[in-house]
């Protein structure tokens, strides 16, 4: 019988993968300074049509923009997180789902059913 399985993929923290990482990070906050630099604009341009009640626009906006504000503090903390692990921490990425084959008589906690794939600058370097 093939049954489906989550297995974890991981990365070794290395200097080009902690580069990449960072990049990816201020990309991420840069993205999200944009997006509540665009709503303040959209909340004010609402506001002033008058179209629609101003603590209604208020409070949808603020609603937004603080979610925005959360996700930048959690990649700020990301960030700083980064440049403390020591090279060779292992990260956790992402998971993928995989088919695995059992069958009658095998042992189901002998390890068998859990995986991980470690990966080392994009380059899968073990299986566990």
């Amino acid at each position: 019988m093939k049954i489906l399985q989550t297995i974890s993929v991981k990365q070794v923290l290395t200097e080009t993968s902690r580069d990449k990482l960072r990049d990816q990070y201020l990309q991420n906050k840069l993205l999200l300074e944009k997006e509540t630099g665009q709503l303040q604009f959209e909340q004010k341009k609402l506001e002033k049509t008058g179209k629609y009640q101003v603590s209604e626009v208020k409070s949808k906006f603020d609603k937004e923009i603080r979610q925005r504000a959360e996700r930048i503090q959690e990649l700020e903390f990301q960030l700083a997180q980064l440049d403390m692990l020591p090279l060779g921490s292992e990260l956790k990425e992402k998971e993928v789902q995989a088919i695995i084959e059992v069958q009658p008589g095998d042992a189901w906690d002998n390890g068998n059913l859990k995986h991980e794939i470690i990966i080392r600058d994009g380059i899968i370097v073990e299986i566990r």
